[in-house]
């Protein structure tokens, strides 16, 4: 065991040969003087700071204790026993200064990173509006009328979105884009967010620099034919002239469809979406192919619709959802909470027409806080509690949305119901 100090500096008094095998009483009482010093430093509080901003003052740091130390200029020799009282405190104020001054400098420069709600936000609340991608016209999804207002399922979701960050579903600039620069404008920053009938994939989700917030609509590729053709399913297809787009899901399910089942196509690749459908009413190919949705819109566009038909077989799983910039994710909680918000709206019937009412009179937990009446869950998603009322006073939930927007295209509910109504649509709670 250590000796007791005091012990030790009794014996240093009376037998200076035997506290340090024959040391000098001076060096004796050296020791007992650092010693105590150093129980001193110790128990003195010290303010902390980081290990860079120390060293950016130009201070050493004793990995040991983890206290700042003026830095010795190299060469000097190290100094012979404790630092005076008045040279200590002189010490002391010198370091404090240079906190102070340096947190002068510093901590104004990093203030606004903690309260930045990241660059799409702050970009959108900036410009006081948000930009969204869509179609260049499908009915449904997004297509504008003759007085340029943008209508359909994925101009709705864009309305939402704005709703909740701008507090106005109005503040919406709509960019129309193809199916071939729809991407480059999203990762080149020219809209916040896609909102344009596009399939959810690995590779679309992982190598584009971009990624999903969720599945907005559940689809499937199809085909669509002239009702005089007598054909009557996908696999009397061999050698038919097809219409289809090109960079998109189709291209491949479709080449893929026909390798698999040993069949032959001649392709006619047309960019542009208005020109495909054209083309294909025109009769350049027997068989237009696309989601079913589309070719749904498309039929609608026929002088006289009857003359078409949509094959019953569905040859591929297309997710359809909003994708937004990867790395962004209080933007990426916005939209993704935004859709698990429409659908759960929609489970517990709360509904553009009854919201306010519920608001006031609900005593059911959950739609109170689908409401905002009950907890603070907008507030733990960066939002204002309001948040969901906002959006469904302004497009409704999404059961409304479905039903103004696809239902006029004749396609039923499905696996687009929810999932208590045997569908796929299911949101995580909000509470």
């Amino acid at each position: 065991t250590r000796p007791d100090p005091m012990k030790r500096r009794a014996i240093s008094r009376n037998f200076p040969s035997e506290a340090g095998n024959g040391g000098d009483r001076s060096q004796q009482a050296g020791f007992v003087n650092r010693s105590t010093h150093q129980r001193s430093i110790r128990r003195e509080a010290r303010p902390r700071v980081s290990l860079q901003l120390v060293s950016a003052l130009g201070m050493n740091v004793d990995s040991d204790r983890h206290a700042a130390q003026p830095r010795r200029p190299s060469g000097a020799p190290a100094e012979a026993g404790p630092p005076t009282p008045s040279r200590n405190f002189h010490m002391k104020s010198s370091w404090l200064r240079r906190i102070a001054i340096a947190s002068a400098f510093v901590l104004p420069a990093l203030a606004p990173l903690t309260v930045s709600a990241g660059p799409t936000l702050d970009a959108i609340k900036q410009r006081g509006q948000l930009r969204c991608g869509v179609n260049t016209g499908l009915l449904g999804f997004s297509a504008p009328d003759s007085q340029g207002r943008w209508s359909g399922l994925d101009a709705d979701f864009c309305r939402a979105v704005a709703a909740v960050i701008l507090g106005d579903p109005n503040k919406v600039q709509y960019v129309p884009t193809n199916a071939q620069n729809r991407f480059t404008t999203l990762q080149s920053g020219e809209v916040d967010m896609l909102s344009r009938n596009t399939t959810w994939t690995s590779s679309r989700d992982a190598t584009m620099g971009s990624v999903f917030a969720g599945t907005l609509f559940y689809d499937g590729q199809g085909f669509m034919v002239k009702k005089s053709s007598k054909i009557n399913r996908a696999a009397q297809l061999n050698g038919a002239t097809v219409c289809v787009q090109p960079g998109t899901t189709t291209e491949l399910n479709l080449t893929d469809y026909f390798r698999v089942k040993r069949m032959s196509f001649k392709p006619v690749v047309i960019a542009e979406l208005n020109q495909i459908e054209q083309a294909f009413f025109a009769g350049r190919c027997d068989v237009y192919t696309t989601d079913i949705s589309g070719l749904a819109a498309t039929r609608r566009k026929a002088s006289n619709p009857d003359d078409y038909m949509i094959l019953p077989d569905a040859i591929s799983k297309e997710p359809l959802g909003p994708m937004i910039r990867r790395g962004d994710w209080d933007f990426f909680n916005t939209v993704r909470w935004t859709l698990f918000g429409l659908i759960e709206a929609e489970e517990y019937g709360v509904t553009s027409a009854n919201v306010d009412k519920l608001k006031a009179e609900s005593k059911d937990p959950q739609v109170q806080r689908i409401v905002g009446t009950s907890g603070d869950v907008g507030k733990g998603l960066g939002f204002d509690n309001d948040w969901l009322v906002r959006v469904l006073k302004s497009v409704g939930n999404y059961g409304e949305m479905y039903t103004r927007n696809i239902g006029p295209l004749g396609i039923e509910r499905g696996q687009n119901a929810l999932w208590k109504d045997d569908g796929l649509m299911y949101a995580p709670p909000i509470r």
